[in-house]
């Protein structure tokens, strides 16, 4: 079984340790360039160093807030060998899990339907919908209970909050933050 270090370890570095664990990954510790602390193995520069990517996997555990960041950290990684896997929840329905891109995630009870696909390293939370044909770019956190319809894109670099629905044949531009609840109707997708 390979080893997977979480990078982060915060609110959602636990978050992402146990779904890596339910994904059939053993923890091998959190990779964190600023906090110190229990199961912390330190900076990545030092990680990196120590942990073979012959050996070991990474899941990018750095949250929305620091979405620019959050990238250049993936590429960095990436770049040194490591493999980050898609993980997808066992209880998450998953019509082809190929269409899910490297380093996402995808939760407990999230639906990525027919011909639907999630870029690398975006992140669908629990309830969220991806409908039939619909898209979401790299590094974009689709929220709790959020509704991406058929044939919608979400560009790369966004955030989709808890409750909101992108209608139907639209266009989210890259780096949109779309509020909860909102109903987005913007532009319609070519």
């Amino acid at each position: 079984m390979k080893q997977i270090l979480v990078y982060g370890s915060r609110e959602f570095g636990q978050v992402v340790r146990d779904l890596a664990g339910q994904c059939g990954y053993r923890f091998a510790g959190f990779v964190d360039d600023i906090d110190r602390g229990p199961e912390i193995l330190g900076a990545w520069q030092e990680v990196s160093r120590s942990h073979d990517p012959a050996l070991h996997s990474v899941a990018m555990a750095i949250g929305y807030d620091h979405l620019r960041e959050r990238r250049a950290l993936y590429e960095r990684v990436r770049a040194q060998g490591y493999e980050t896997p898609p993980l997808i929840h066992p209880r998450a329905y998953v019509r082809d899990p190929a269409a899910v891109g490297a380093g996402a995630f995808v939760m407990a009870g999230a639906v990525v339907d027919f011909a639907a696909r999630v870029g690398p390293f975006a992140v669908v939370w629990p309830g969220a919908t991806i409908n039939h044909h619909a898209a979401v770019g790299a590094n974009t956190f689709i929220s709790p209970n959020a509704a991406i319809c058929g044939y919608s894109v979400v560009g790369e670099d966004c955030f989709i909050g808890a409750g909101a629905t992108i209608v139907d044949h639209r266009t989210v531009p890259p780096g949109s933050f779309v509020k909860a609840g909102a109903v987005y109707g913007g532009h319609a997708a070519a």
